[in-house]
């Protein structure tokens, strides 16, 4: 199963790389990448993804809020925050939001890739 994705990242060059990596792979499709929440809500409402990898921290919406908005726009998309570090409060926050799971960035790809997996699966 090929996964649609959109990545939600503020730090061009993360997205990038993460964007390079996950294109070439054959089981995922990166088919948005933006770098602000109130971009990902237009592109998740148009493109309606599987998983939306969002990041907690960016300028505008942060993590919690795109998560909400997000859901709203393209309410059968999973989103799973990708960050740097996250409080207890924070993550609390993006669980009251919707997300399905909360990954630092420094985790294996194969990690990251196995949780965009299990997102697709999960239930609406």
């Amino acid at each position: 199963m090929r996964v649609r994705v959109v990545l939600v990242e503020d730090n061009d060059v993360f997205r990038q790389t993460l964007e390079l990596l996950l294109g070439l792979r054959g089981d995922i499709e990166v088919v948005g990448s933006v770098g602000s929440g109130n971009d990902a809500v237009a592109v998740c409402a148009r493109l309606a993804p599987a998983v939306v990898l969002v990041d907690y921290r960016m300028p505008g919406l942060n993590g919690a809020q795109t998560t909400a908005e997000v859901l709203r726009a393209s309410p059968r998309s999973r989103v799973i925050c990708l960050t740097a570090s996250i409080s207890r409060e924070e993550s609390a926050s993006l669980v009251a939001a919707g997300a399905v799971r909360c990954l630092t960035k420094d985790e294996e790809l194969e990690r990251i890739v196995a949780a965009i997996h299990a997102a697709a699966l999960a239930p609406a």
